[in-house]
């Protein structure tokens, strides 16, 4: 497998900071359910989410 440019990567964008983020390769298995750019914005983005 050859190296790729960053900007060859597929991106997302983070539901809680709408800054867009870059695949990892620790993502590889669940890219599809990835939603969050970082731990911090998954913390915040729980406990946004979990208001009615």
């Amino acid at each position: 497998m050859r190296m790729r440019q960053k900007s060859e990567l597929p991106t997302k964008v983070c539901v809680c900071c709408q800054r867009p983020f870059a695949w990892r390769k620790k993502w590889e298995r669940d890219w599809e359910c990835v939603k969050y750019c970082s731990d911090r914005c998954r913390q915040t983005g729980a406990k946004t989410s979990a208001k009615p």
